[in-house]
């Protein structure tokens, strides 16, 4: 067998890669869990001693995680004052919660992955699904930390304005639905943008419709916003004049059944939005960074929830011509791609 050195040199530079950031991805957990990041945002350059007195941590341990994140790029080291600064840009997306580049909440995703491996292991085997309540619960709190801030970025500011008539509906006041709402994150955001109008989180998932609960009251929304336990497919209510599935129809066992559910609850001006994770419509257009993203999320999480369901499977990157699909076997005759980002297709359906 010959080996071209070459191309395997390579690529063992590559998993090198990988290996040092998978393994660095737990150091990054507790930075985000110890404050460190925080600690250290707009703080200047610090040592190690400096940075554990701040935090109530161990120096000793703070020596060491500091090189590693210096040798990530994720802060930057001084060998002459042997201090470390985090970069502005970097405190943006590790520190500022409330930042649209946020990243935080994908290394609570990473930590749940790996402790439902020997799970997921199993369902390879049986091919059987695996529903979203047994994953890890870290899983939760950080699906809604890592959606949070492309919603803040975009829901608001781009991609209701670039629905036909729905910002003017909403600031008039309609009746408006959240599909699959988690923790409520979007129908929170929607609920303090417009104030007019009344917003209801819908999941099956009861421990998030808790969590929402809490959130919408400490938001200040709850008069306005509430959320309740229900499927996709059976939630209550009509006449809604928007309605809307944030980066969940690509998981459900029944995504036609929920589309048609959406299509009898709809008003018959009404709008539904469909935000799901941007793919191509071939395999050969997601293989770049971002789709390895998902694909593995997808592989872990969405594939495991439709199938617990015996659903169709979709995955997080079903591509715009499967949505397409699903959404006219649900009745929907006008349906376009409203907007986009690097991250998202945000579609709009009609009866």
């Amino acid at each position: 067998m010959a080996i071209n050195e070459a191309k395997l040199n390579e690529f063992m530079g590559k998993a090198v890669g990988d290996i040092g950031a998978a393994m660095s991805a737990t150091l990054v957990l507790i930075g985000d869990k110890l404050g460190l990041y925080k600690a250290m945002a707009h703080a200047g350059p610090m040592t190690s001693a400096e940075l554990a007195k701040k935090t109530g941590t161990g120096e000793r341990y703070i020596r060491e995680w500091l090189p590693n994140q210096a040798a990530g790029g994720y802060v930057t080291y001084d060998a002459a004052t042997g201090k470390y600064t985090l970069p502005e840009e970097q405190a943006f997306a590790l520190a500022d919660e409330g930042s649209p580049a946020f990243i935080q909440g994908a290394f609570q995703i990473i930590a749940s992955l790996f402790r439902d491996e020997p799970k997921i292991t199993e369902r390879f085997k049986s091919g059987e699904g695996m529903d979203w309540g047994e994953h890890d619960r870290c899983l939760f709190e950080g699906t809604e930390r890592f959606f949070r801030p492309g919603y803040v970025g975009n829901l608001i500011a781009n991609w209701i304005p670039a629905l036909d008539g729905v910002d003017e509906k909403l600031r008039k006041g309609i009746k408006a639905a959240d599909i699959g709402c988690g923790h409520g994150a979007s129908t929170i955001l929607m609920a303090q943008a417009f104030p007019k109008s009344e917003f209801v989180g819908f999941d099956y998932h009861e421990p998030s419709i808790l969590a929402a609960r809490q959130r919408a009251e400490k938001a200040g929304v709850a008069g306005r916003c509430r959320f309740e336990v229900a499927r996709s497919t059976d939630y209550p209510g009509k006449g809604y004049g928007f309605v809307a599935h944030f980066d969940c129809l690509h998981d459900m066992g029944d995504p036609v059944g929920a589309a048609r559910h959406v299509k009898e609850t709809l008003a018959p001006d009404g709008t539904w939005m469909i935000v799901e994770p941007f793919a191509g419509d071939k395999v050969e257009d997601n293989l770049h960074a971002v789709g390895r993203v998902f694909y593995a999320a997808s592989t872990m999480v969405c594939v495991p929830a439709s199938l617990a369901h015996h659903g169709p499977a979709l995955g997080a990157q079903a591509g715009e011509a499967r949505l397409r699909q699903v959404v006219t076997s649900g009745g929907f005759t006008r349906f376009r791609r409203a907007t986009q980002t690097p991250f998202n297709l945000v579609l709009e359906a009609r009866p």
